[in-house]
């Protein structure tokens, strides 16, 4: 049996747009040859539509295109696809997450989700009732064992406190190995997180290897707002070697005979998982691409201040929009040192972006001089500070709204954490771009673009990082420095370790007492913050829910 896995970047309720592609992707793989072409988990209406699950006319419009594949479907080749489908049941939620195998002008079978992920940024059981009846399908002298997504992942370790060996209590792969399938095949849409790229290979390879059946993996691939679908899609023989792999942050396309794929030379060690921060930075850079596509924005506007994150965050938007889709503002003041915009010009030239340079030391005068009213002879603090970075932001909206430039904030996840940003200053922006980052890893994506060549200024990298919003202002006034800062943060936020287990692993209890206080008092300035392109296991904003108003 020859089986086509087509990875596609889907559009959320883009049903006509989403047809077009699976349609072609039939058409694609019954000339090769096929016998049947997997598609990814919701495939119909992209994933994941969240509460437009709750909308009756959502549900019916997929059922309606689910049948205008299945109008379209010869004898020829068999097709799945995922989709939403109504409960007929009188109990339960009113909804399955289903696949279904289209065939000789129908919809011959449906196989339904048994594992619902209720956890980070999933919610499935907010929308779907998990199936409980197994069965295979028979095809072509072949039986197929299909799942969905976590279908497979019953046995994924937590970072946190209360790891368990096993998450669910039913074992969707033990319930169908008894009906003696020939392969596994799992149709998903698992979001790229980039430490958990080996552990999610390792799922796949170690199934295939603990039940001796080969695996076909078809993932979804692309941007939907924050989260990024890396897609990856494998095909992994029945002693967990893995094959062949699809390409990662973009759309492919694959056919495989299942009686060779036993056969095939397993890849190389070199063509291994690539780099953890050469995908961070092809992630981030899918997420722009994707998130200004699929709005219809075109240009994008940032502050350029001579610092290591406008630098990286100009490089990475350079590469997902085209330079020529960016206009960035430098935007000085008294502060601001000569090398600081010597640097931007510098950068912006390599990357052959216009920018403009507007002063901000006359506006910033004027602001002091109207407050002088309220403020009296009370010496500047923090409150100054706030006022520059709020001018800088008033003056990029200003230029996104007379000429369409959507404004990217750069702020890192280091500084979103501590609360080291000004809202309605630089927390502004239409999406955040290395809100999921921390300040350590952009380092690391600055010298991976600088890797054949210098496109971001040594002495951006090199110089101590500093808000210059004061004279002689450091991060390390504020901060510790930020490998140790970094540190503490992943282990509170990530593998959400209590303080003192944070203070085991070697850092000072009173730092971490007072940075874990810096996290939770900030809570609010984050729940301001622009949609962050998630990258890790455990991002800021809808994968992270913690009370705004809470003395824990």
């Amino acid at each position: 049996m020859k089986i086509t896995l087509a990875q596609l970047n889907y559009y959320i309720g883009d049903f006509e747009g989403n047809l077009k592609k699976i349609l072609n992707a039939v058409r694609r793989a019954r000339d090769l040859g096929s016998d049947l072409v997997v598609f990814s988990e919701l495939s119909i209406c992209g994933y994941p539509p969240l509460d437009l699950l709750e909308r009756e006319e959502f549900i019916t419009t997929c059922n309606r295109y689910i049948e205008r594949i299945s109008e379209s479907i010869d004898s020829k080749i068999g097709v799945l696809v995922g989709g939403p489908e109504f409960n007929k049941q009188k109990e339960g939620k009113l909804l399955f997450n289903s696949v279904f195998f289209l065939l000789d002008g129908k919809v011959q079978q449906v196989f339904r989700k048994s594992l619902l992920p209720t956890y980070d940024i999933f919610d499935e059981y907010r929308y779907f009732e998990p199936n409980r009846e197994f069965t295979v399908l028979e095809y072509k002298g072949k039986r197929l064992a299909i799942t969905i997504c976590e279908d497979l992942w019953d046995e994924q370790p937590f970072e946190s406190e209360f790891s368990r060996s096993r998450l669910y209590t039913t074992n969707p792969l033990e319930e169908l190995t008894g009906y003696n399938p020939d392969v596994i095949i799992n149709l998903a849409a698992s979001p790229f997180a980039h430490r958990k790229m080996e552990v999610k290979q390792s799922i796949f390879t170690g199934k295939a290897a603990r039940y001796g059946l080969p695996v076909l993996y078809c993932n979804q691939v692309g941007a939907q707002t924050e989260l990024i679908f890396e897609g990856g899609s494998l095909a992994i023989n029945s002693t967990g070697d893995v094959i062949k792999r699809l390409a990662f942050f973009q759309e492919d396309f694959m056919l495989f005979d299942l009686d060779e794929l036993a056969r095939e030379t397993p890849i190389p060690a070199e063509g291994e998982i690539p780099d953890r921060i050469s995908m961070v930075a092809d992630g981030l850079i899918c997420g722009i691409r994707d998130y200004f596509g699929k709005m219809k924005f075109r240009s994008a506007t940032l502050g350029l201040s001579g610092g290591i994150d406008s630098a990286v965050t100009l490089a990475l938007a350079a590469e997902a929009l085209g330079p020529e889709n960016m206009h960035v503002l430098l935007l000085p003041s008294q502060y601001s040192s000569s090398h600081s915009i010597e640097d931007s010009v510098r950068l912006a030239k390599n990357l052959g972006v216009r920018y403009d340079i507007l002063p901000i030391e006359s506006v910033f005068n004027r602001f002091r001089d109207t407050l002088q009213l309220l403020f009296g002879e009370l010496p500047e603090d923090i409150t100054e500070e706030n006022i520059q970075a709020r001018i800088r932001s008033t003056l990029l909206m200003a230029l996104s709204n007379k000429f369409g430039n959507i404004l990217l904030n750069t702020s890192n996840k280091s500084e979103t954490a501590v609360g080291y940003g000004t809202l309605y200053g630089d927390m502004s922006g239409g999406l955040s771009v290395l809100g999921d980052v921390y300040k350590t890893d952009v380092y690391l994506l600055a010298k991976y673009f600088n890797r054949e060549k210098e496109v971001i200024p040594e002495n951006i990298i090199t110089k101590p990082p500093s808000a210059e919003l004061k004279p002689d202002q450091k991060d390390t006034d504020s901060l510790p420095p930020y490998d140790e800062l970094d540190g503490i943060l992943e282990a509170y936020i990530e593998k959400q370790l209590p303080a003192e287990k944070v203070a085991a692993m070697g850092f000072d209890k009173n730092l971490v007492g007072r940075i874990i206080g810096m996290v939770n008092q900030n809570e609010y300035k984050r729940y301001q913050s622009p949609p962050i392109l998630r990258v890790s296991s455990k991002a800021f904003g809808v994968g992270r829910r913690l009370p705004l108003v809470a003395k824990y």
